[in-house]
């Protein structure tokens, strides 16, 4: 199990929200493998059940979970710096699929496969909150 407690903790203001951040990464090798790479980061590890982790910094924690074939990723992240987190995955060779809800599960920005941030919606977010109930690949928002 990959564990390490170098990383900075989540700072307490994102202890108070619900997941805002969700997705997948395709072809990863293994949840193991995806938080040994956040640990190569600077971030912290620790397992979260026998086959996930939970990865976190001061800005991010999410939760990686192997499935078929994909690595599902779901947590907090301070919407400021929810494009650095995809930048970050970029770096990790990966392909995946990213989005960023606010309070009310709205879709408010995606990144697919290390491509830009896609903006889908100009109003300014909210406190971001619940996490969108679908994982996969989304091409507009909830209107």
């Amino acid at each position: 199990m990959d564990i390490s407690d170098e990383g900075q903790p989540l700072e307490p203001v994102w202890l108070q929200i619900n997941n805002n951040v969700c997705g997948g990464l395709t072809g990863a090798p293994s949840a193991s493998l995806v938080a040994q790479r956040f640990i190569g980061a600077g971030w912290s590890s620790r397992p979260a059940s026998w086959e996930s982790y939970e990865v976190e910094t001061s800005w991010c924690r999410v939760e990686l979970e192997a499935t078929d074939g994909r690595t599902l990723l779901n947590g907090v992240v301070d919407p400021g710096r929810f494009v650095e987190l995809a930048a970050l995955l970029t770096t990790f060779g990966l392909r995946f699929s990213i989005e960023l809800c606010d309070d009310d599960g709205e879709l408010l920005q995606e990144v697919q496969a290390g491509t830009p941030s896609v903006p889908i919606r100009e109003a300014a977010p909210r406190v971001p909150g619940r996490l969108l109930a679908r994982l996969g690949l989304v091409t507009a928002a909830r209107r």
